[in-house]
């Protein structure tokens, strides 16, 4: 299986345990590996026979900015499902870092990496 990786999608969310993390916000970061046959987009370079790699940027952008969860883990799960719903994608592996988590003497970032794949 062939690859697309997207990394560095930053966008600003409301995802998070503490209350106030649902209000005030904060920065998140996704990378993605999608999986799926580029061969035929190999053999003609066409857009139409590839993923449009803007779509999946943008479903994840809309779903950051719009979307609540206390987890981060669900909202992984919530990206890696909308990824899915792209025609040629096969499976998804999804990483989203917390870059500046609201924890005290704490300066690193909070990363979960999930893969999902087409049922």
């Amino acid at each position: 299986m062939d690859t697309i990786e997207l990394n560095e999608i930053r966008c600003y969310g409301y995802t998070g345990f503490l209350p106030e993390e649902q209000v005030l916000g904060q920065w998140f970061e996704v990378n993605l590996i999608l999986s799926l046959d580029l061969a035929p987009a190999g053999v003609s370079d066409r857009i139409e026979d590839t993923l449009d790699y803007r779509s999946a940027i943008a479903r994840v952008k809309q779903i950051i900015e719009t979307e609540k969860f206390a987890l981060i883990e669900k909202l992984a799960h919530r990206i890696a499902q909308a990824i899915l719903e792209l025609d040629l994608v096969q499976e998804v592996c999804v990483e989203l870092s917390k870059p500046a988590p609201p924890i005290p003497n704490f300066d690193g970032e909070i990363t979960v990496t999930i893969t999902r794949e087409k049922t």
